[in-house]
């Protein structure tokens, strides 16, 4: 996993509360093996017509959004379904952050280890945040982790409250794995001095009944 420590990007809306992660990533797309993918049916029932024409009222098939790196998003973000594919999908399409007033648990989770930084604001700055996207095409923020803090090209500051252990685990790019590895040595220690106990077993002889 990458290390996330301050990104710049244009941002795009998703205007909707409760963004549940079956629209994310509808159910016939589950059998993908791999994390690779999924960014090309992110929200497909909403982004796409019949025959995978894109929808022109789909926010994300906008000319003016094209390439955004920060989605701007409502309340509930991420329910339903407990399924990392979502957050697979939310990164491969190309977002590394996400704001919004509220996450699901779950979802929230899964995106941290992920590389996806989600950022936690109240409702009046998010709408605020709306409202400057409207009103300006090509508006980007900057996302500062080690600072904690939103801003953008006309001087908007908005510091944002993290989780110690997540900013740490994104500033080193350090998922489930990695972390583990930051004990190897330790590992490699315990495996070192641990006694290996030889199991013998005897062979039986199993005699099936015959039938009467």
């Amino acid at each position: 996993m990458e290390p996330f420590i301050k990104h710049t990007g244009l941002v795009a809306p998703m205007d909707r509360v409760n963004v549940d992660t079956d629209q994310m990533v509808p159910k016939q797309f589950l059998k993908l093996q791999t994390r690779e993918g999924y960014g090309r049916v992110l929200f497909y029932d909403w982004r796409y017509l019949p025959g995978e024409q894109p929808n022109p009222e789909f926010p994300l098939n906008f000319p003016r959004y094209r390439g955004a790196s920060i989605l701007l998003a409502r309340a509930n973000f991420g329910c339903g379904s407990s399924r990392e594919h979502a957050p697979w999908a939310i990164h491969d399409y190309g977002f590394r952050v996400v704001i919004a007033p509220s996450y699901a648990d779950i979802f929230y989770n899964n995106s941290f280890k992920n590389g996806i930084l989600l950022v936690t604001l109240s409702d009046a700055q998010v709408d605020d945040l709306f409202e400057r996207l409207e009103r300006q095409e090509g508006y980007r923020l900057t996302a500062d982790l080690e600072n904690q803090i939103i801003t953008d090209e006309s001087g908007l500051k908005i510091p944002f409250e993290i989780d110690p252990f997540r900013k740490n685990c994104l500033l080193k790019g350090l998922d489930d794995i990695g972390l583990t590895l930051e004990h190897e040595a330790d590992i490699t220690s315990f495996e070192k001095s641990y006694p290996v106990t030889a199991v013998m077993y005897e062979p039986v002889d199993v005699k099936l009944s015959q039938p009467a």
